[in-house]
């Protein structure tokens, strides 16, 4: 039973009543109540216990906090449980509505909670307490031309982002946005984009965008405006938003913000000079009663602690988060040897915390990163969230550099091998660690970015994925930037749709360009030889991938790539791209499903200790510039779906004890592909594991959460395997299917292998190596062998031009016939 709290407030607390949590008391302990200062004692008893505020757009920030007098910021609610936080537990109630923060919400260690008594910031009801970046404006439109609007807006304004009606609008571009081309870069590209033809009518292109993709397609750039030269070409700065810098591509490229090339439903531009907004509206749009948002803020939520003093025991629950802007022009921080540069800020922004709870929000069309876990952070937990059409990541897990030994962060760096610092695992604790996203669903990845991941871990440890459904991502769902420092946790995740953008990734993706690797892999082996523990200093403790399901039609459903170390992948299934196993070491697969697809070995290291066991492949392996008799490592016990596929294994010393047969799936149209009791697989002791437990559990999220579509089982014929040829004494192969990736190139660059130069021969006298890759002769393509003799028996010269890829790197040779 419950005493009645209500004579208690008023007599003991008339300016706090409504500020009490509930006083239960049993009805034994209400009759053995017989002094008011009895009732005094359990009323201040639960005070000192717990405090409630509450927060509401229609309250006053002069207010006590009651529910009655509801303070209206969450500022102010912060500064109110500042005075006890960490002596008894704090909750702050937020109401319905909107509330523009007028700058970013800052929490210091001055506002921690404590295990015992956490503070917890809570929307009364779920998704309906919106924070926002952002400003209504209230305008007065008038008919400009050709279905375009225009408004005067205040004097000095600055718009990043429109929103009309709760949606994100599109700065005027070219060429325009279509929704169609999904697999299209930005939705739209020209090579003309910016062109001295196409900029001609551009009156004052100055503060309009570049957007191209990289010319690999290993993500992309951006670029501002500065104006045109004397002969009318565009001139620009910015590029440095990613770290393989190898230039824009020549076709897939954008340019927005161009008042002229305002011609599409949706598209805006905002002349900062004359304080004018231009619009042209969607049909059906009335712009007289349309809500018209714009953002100002980077940061929504900032926790700024420290190693030494950090944030602790809040808990952010149920807000919708919108309003965040725009950030690709600052991403510039290079991350360790990968592809990617970064902008260490989000929507919410932690730095040095410890028991930060985000819970059961919705993350929606913000600018740049949804959450950013920089540098000290410890046992952060993001659990329940909707992260959706973000700018660039999703969730980001991003340590220190200064933590890691002997790094190096572009790609064509190199040290000594012999004198990298021998101790394992990092050299300070500024990093993240020990923290989890959990049972959210994260899609739309990307929307103006092209180098974002769902999820992005760099320069952590022990980082947990998991029950997430990740789709529609421009590159990669789960990103791994390197090896520093391993020991995180990929389960129960369903994870498609991913690279519609991009090339040469999955949707895993990883690197592990850690300190005992290099590009010259011979380099590699010899240091590895003299210290095989040099793969783990960074790589200390295995990364786990298990119970979860995987498709990717643009590339693999999980790519380990450069020298990947140090994983343990089991109980997946890959519905359509397989896994690629670039050079790495120990990585250790058994009972995965690769249901149409296979395992891809690739540039293997000797003694790699990598293992393949108990798998179902219904496809046969497919190599890439592994060595011509037999493979390193061990694969065994696996069921493959055709005998050619088997013996091309065992042919390399792989799989004696596997076998051929029906893996006898249970409903594979439908996703089931636990096997039956008579199934060969079990016999090789294959286990089963469930299929109904991929991606989001959460009942809302998942009621709206899409699922990947199984492709239908294909009948496993033997292809014919890449040909090949003689040229000058060289023994050539084209690249076969993945070929490009086991030499950093992108799959229309073409180009043919060189895999054996014999000493003396006229390819060894020009300086042709094996493991070349032939990509030009006198500027043209080649792909065929027969390109390749044809194109020297027709030069018209005594000499050659000869363009390879050497360590993926570019060379130019000459040769002399």
């Amino acid at each position: 039973m419950t005493q009645d709290r209500t004579e208690i407030q008023k007599t003991f607390f008339p300016n706090q009543s409504a500020n009490l949590k509930k006083i239960t008391v049993s009805t034994r302990i209400r009759k053995s109540i017989t002094t008011i200062g009895q009732l005094a004692a359990i009323a201040l008893s639960a005070q000192a216990l717990a405090l409630d505020l509450y927060v509401s757009p229609a309250g006053k920030d002069s207010n006590s906090g009651t529910e009655g007098a509801p303070l209206a910021t969450l500022a102010a609610a912060r500064d109110a449980a500042r005075k006890v936080v960490g002596k008894e537990a704090v909750t702050i109630h937020v109401g319905d509505g909107i509330y523009h923060l007028p700058e970013t919400l800052v929490f210091t260690p001055a506002d921690s909670g404590s295990a015992e008594f956490p503070v917890v910031y809570r929307a009364v009801n779920e998704g309906r307490a919106v924070l926002s970046g952002g400003s209504e404006l209230k305008l007065d439109w008038k008919p400009y031309r050709d279905g375009i609007f225009q408004a005067a807006t205040p004097l000095g304004l600055e718009i990043d982002q429109l929103f009309i009606n709760g949606k994100a609008q599109r700065m005027a571009r070219y060429p325009n946005f279509d929704a169609a081309k999904k697999t299209d870069a930005y939705q739209g590209y020209s090579a003309d984009a910016f062109s001295k033809e196409r900029a001609a009518k551009w009156a004052n292109p100055v503060g309009g965008y570049i957007h191209a993709m990289h010319t690999s397609r290993w993500g992309g750039y951006h670029y501002r405006i500065t104006g045109k030269d004397a002969e009318g070409n565009v001139t620009y700065e910015g590029g440095w938003q990613n770290n393989r810098q190898m230039g824009m591509h020549k076709d897939f490229r954008m340019v927005e913000n161009i008042f002229e090339e305002l011609d599409a439903p949706g598209e805006w531009f905002h002349d900062r000079k004359t304080s004018t907004l231009y619009f042209l509206p969607a049909q059906g749009t009335d712009l007289a009663k349309a809500k018209v948002e714009v953002v100002r803020l980077r940061h929504l939520v900032e926790f700024a602690g420290t190693l030494e003093k950090p944030v602790k025991h809040i808990a952010l629950e149920g807000f919708t988060v919108r309003h965040a802007a725009r950030t690709f022009m600052d991403c510039k921080e290079p991350l360790l040897r990968s592809d990617w540069t970064i902008y260490r800020g989000g929507a919410f922004l932690l730095t040095g915390t410890e028991d930060i709870d985000i819970r059961d929000c919705e993350f929606d069309q913000v600018g740049g990163n949804a959450i950013f876990v920089n540098n000290y952070n410890r046992r952060v937990l993001i659990n329940g969230c909707h992260i959706h059409d973000t700018g660039a990541s999703g969730v980001c897990f991003v340590g220190d550099p200064a933590a890691v030994r002997d790094p190096l962060f572009e790609y064509n760096q190199s040290q000594d091998l012999t004198k990298v610092d021998p101790a394992a695992g990092p050299k300070s604790d500024n990093y993240p660690a020990d923290s989890t996203v959990e049972d959210c669903l994260i899609h739309g990845i990307g929307r103006v970015e092209r180098q974002p991941a769902a999820v992005q871990i760099s320069m952590s440890k022990g980082i947990t994925v998991r029950d997430c459904s990740i789709y529609d991502c421009s590159r990669s769902g789960i990103n791994i930037n390197e090896g520093t420092w391993g020991g995180h946790l990929i389960e129960g995740c369903d994870v498609f749709d991913t690279v519609l953008e991009t090339h040469d990734h999955g949707s895993f993706n990883s690197w592990g360009r850690d300190r005992y690797w290099d590009k010259s892999y011979p380099k590699t082996e010899k240091a590895v030889a003299l210290n095989p523990d040099l793969p783990f200093l960074d790589a200390v403790t295995p990364t786990i991938i298990r119970n979860s399901r995987w498709r990717c039609d643009h590339g693999w459903d999980v790519d380990l790539d450069d020298g990947s170390t140090n994983y343990e992948i089991y109980n997946n299934v890959f519905l359509l791209g397989g896994l690629k196993l670039r050079e790495g070491y120990r990585r250790i697969v058994y009972n995965n499903i690769g249901y149409n697809s296979t395992a891809y070995p690739s540039v293997w290291f000797k003694n790699s200790q990598d293992s393949l066991k108990n798998n179902i492949w219904m496809a046969a392996y497919k190599s890439a510039r592994m060595p011509k008799d037999k493979w390193g490592g061990t694969s065994d016990k696996n069921l493959f779906a055709a005998d050619f596929a088997l013996k091309e294994a065992q042919d390399k010393g792989w799989d004696a004890n596997s076998l051929v047969g029906d893996p006898m799936f249970i409903d594979p149209a439908k996703g089931d592909f636990r096997v039956r009791e008579d199934s060969p697989a079990l016999k090789l002791g294959f286990k089963n594991f469930p299929m109904d437990r991929f991606g989001v559990k959460k009942p809302s999220l998942k009621a709206t959460a899409r699922t990947p579509e199984i492709p239908p089982m294909q009948a496993q014929k033997k292809k014919p395997g890449p040909a090949t040829g003689e040229w000058l004494g060289a023994r050539l192969q084209e690249l076969g299917s993945g070929g490009f990736s086991a030499y950093g190139i992108a799959e229309d660059d073409g180009g043919v292998a060189i895999i054996e130069v014999p000493k003396g021969s006229a390819a060894a006298r020009a300086g042709l190596k094996s493991g070349d890759l032939l990509l030009k002769i006198n500027e043209s393509k080649v792909s065929k062998v027969g390109q390749v003799r044809r194109l020297t028996e027709e030069s018209d010269t005594r000499s050659l031009t000869l363009q390879i890829v050497r360590d993926q790197t570019p060379m130019t040779l000459k040769l002399e016939l």
